[in-house]
């Protein structure tokens, strides 16, 4: 009988050091998650088009993106998703597309949004679905066909 007692307390002294070391670790990852430098912060970034700005909450979808370089040009269709709510991306895009002297020349809202933006050589179409867990996100940059006119062929 005494033997049991003994082994009763040494599995209740190994479950309360377990559950002390498991809340140490929590809060080293929460006092660790709150010391990152700005740097290190999601931040929003730049990706394969140099002057479209993506939120950092966006992951890139490889299989469905295709992107096209030659001198002095990038075009092709860059595809995201991530957990955004759609009014959220329609604002961020919006706002920087305009900082970095984006004309917006359109829109269309539905359950699937299409954002019409336009630089002097170059469009953009950011089409926005948003899933139900997730948004999706296509990016498309294609330059401008203007004939001698300044009419698009």
């Amino acid at each position: 009988m005494m033997h049991r007692r003994k082994r009763q307390w040494r599995w209740l002294g190994l479950g309360i050091a377990a559950v002390f070391a498991l809340s140490a670790l929590g809060c080293a990852s929460v006092l660790s998650s709150r010391d990152k430098s700005p740097a290190q912060k999601d931040v929003p970034m730049y990706m394969d088009f140099g002057d479209v700005m993506i939120p950092q909450e966006l992951k890139t979808i490889k299989d469905q993106t295709f992107i096209y370089r030659t001198a002095g040009h990038t075009s092709g269709v860059l595809t995201l998703n991530g957990r955004v709510e759609m009014n959220s991306l329609i604002a961020f895009f919006e706002n920087n597309m305009t900082k970095d002297n984006w004309s917006k020349i359109g829109e269309f809202k539905s359950p699937r949004t299409v954002l019409l933006f336009q630089k002097e050589n170059r469009y953009c179409v950011i089409n926005i679905l948003e899933g139900a867990y997730d948004s999706r996100v296509e990016i498309w940059v294609m330059p401008t066909m203007v004939g001698e006119a300044g009419l698009l062929k």
